[in-house]
């Protein structure tokens, strides 16, 4: 047995002590209602066999795959503006780290709404948020980096807002045997617009007048942002049921024999990467080399490779490989960091973005796919899936927070290049501990 099917067998992982008893009548049909909404739509539960994607699933694709072109237009050259003017680590440190506080306080209050309200217009509000961020972009111009905690509030915002809803609507559109399939769709979609955009982005700005590069690459992420809005308008308003439980978190993560408390933990591991690789690798690129171009030329290659790879696993990739992917993946995102100790440079940055693009779905997809399996693990787990996706995104920004104030930390004390090299590898080690937490996780559903 794999390991997303451990890990949905069984009740272990909710306390008994504060559970709900279910329904004696209709229980059965709302749960089937929640897992598949089309007949037939996601194959058999439990039969390892991948199954096609719904027309639902395939419109929030969509909608994702504006929003990831749109991010990826204008998202590594935000923090590169930034930087230019005012060449300083840690001001991109505190912008990113505003950004998580925001994303992850908004995950929480939000909760409320996409439990008991309209998730569809959270979902829409995000998408406009960000547009929202680019404006004031546009509108603060050169003097960006002197508001860059307000940008930080604004697209913390705007992630959490998307995100919630996003995620709250994934889960009931796909289902065990469609969603590593619908992960790698959304990889292999936001691959493409990372291969894609960046390099245009790039073009443009060092083609056209520096200033005007950049307003205009802003103004199409705005505009891109807009047509996301429309599209999810034809997106099915959903059901909304229950009341919100505001402190699920603390009391699941409390419970010391609970799957979810090592979850959790391994979550805030996969956090302190992302929240630090997530814009310094790529910044890296552009004070290495000086040039949106070559930063552009980055991400066309590692985005190419990142696509391949995610197509890949994406139509390979079975509940029962979950747990060798994840533990060859989180090695080989140790393993690529080692070449920075001998020097760094666009060659050796550029190795490592490869090696990262071609290694991180087999992290990334089962991480996602074993937490959504967990979250549909049973009747009562499926009623509190808006706490459970809000827990989710609180564990990885708990990480992120971490790893991006150690970083802030590092870069106030020195500017040292061993420094560095060795703050990337402590931070670039956690995938490890994230391996090891989903293992113990494992090991208690055997």
């Amino acid at each position: 047995m794999g390991l997303g099917e451990r890990m949905h067998t069984g009740t272990k992982h909710f306390p008994d002590h504060w559970t709900r008893k279910s329904s004696k009548s209709g229980a059965g049909h709302e749960w089937r209602q929640v897992r598949r909404e089309v007949p037939g739509g996601g194959g058999r539960e439990g039969s390892g066999k991948s199954a096609p994607l719904t027309g639902q699933s395939r419109l929030l694709l969509t909608v994702n795959g504006l929003f990831a072109a749109a991010n990826a237009l204008s998202g590594v050259f935000v923090n590169v503006y930034l930087w230019k003017a005012k060449h300083d680590f840690s001001v991109i440190g505190w912008f990113t780290l505003v950004h998580h506080l925001s994303m992850a306080l908004t995950f929480w209050l939000a909760g409320k709404w996409v439990k008991e309200h309209n998730k569809m217009n959270c979902l829409r509000t995000g998408v406009a948020v960000a547009a929202l961020f680019y404006l004031l972009v546009l509108w603060f111009g050169e003097q960006s980096a002197d508001y860059y905690v307000l940008l930080g509030a604004v697209q913390g915002l705007s992630s959490g807002l998307f995100w919630l809803a996003f995620n709250v609507v994934y889960f009931e559109v796909t289902d065990p045997d469609n969603r590593d399939r619908f992960n790698g769709a959304a990889g292999l979609l936001g691959s493409g617009a990372g291969m894609i955009a960046p390099w245009i982005s790039g073009f443009l700005i060092v083609r056209m007048q520096e200033t005007n590069g950049y307003r205009l690459i802003f103004t199409l992420s705005l505009i891109v942002f807009c047509i996301g809005v429309i599209v999810s308008f034809f997106l099915k308003k959903r059901k909304t049921s229950g009341n919100y439980e505001w402190f699920l978190t603390w009391r699941c993560l409390r419970q010391k024999d609970t799957a979810w408390r090592k979850v959790g933990l391994a979550l805030m591991a996969q956090g302190v990467r992302e929240g630090v690789f997530g814009f310094f690798i790529a910044l890296l690129v552009f004070v290495h080399t000086g040039s949106e171009m070559k930063l552009g030329n980055f991400s066309l290659l590692t985005s190419a490779a990142a696509l391949i790879s995610f197509m890949l696993a994406g139509r390979w990739l079975r509940p029962e490989y979950r747990p060798k992917a994840l533990l060859i993946g989180a090695v080989m995102l140790v393993l690529i960091i080692f070449p920075f100790f001998w020097k760094v440079d666009f060659v050796t940055l550029l190795m490592f973005g490869i090696g990262a693009a071609v290694f991180y779905p087999l992290y990334a997809i089962p991480m996602t796919s074993i937490v959504f399996d967990l979250i549909g693990g049973d009747e009562e787990s499926v009623k509190r899936r808006e706490e459970y996706i809000v827990m989710r995104e609180l564990a990885l920004n708990a990480g992120r927070l971490l790893g991006t104030a150690v970083f802030i930390t590092v870069v106030s004390l020195t500017r040292s290049p061993a420094a560095m090299n060795w703050l990337l590898l402590a931070i670039g080690s956690s995938p490890i501990a994230a391996w090891y937490w989903m293992r113990k996780v494992k090991a208690d559903k055997a």
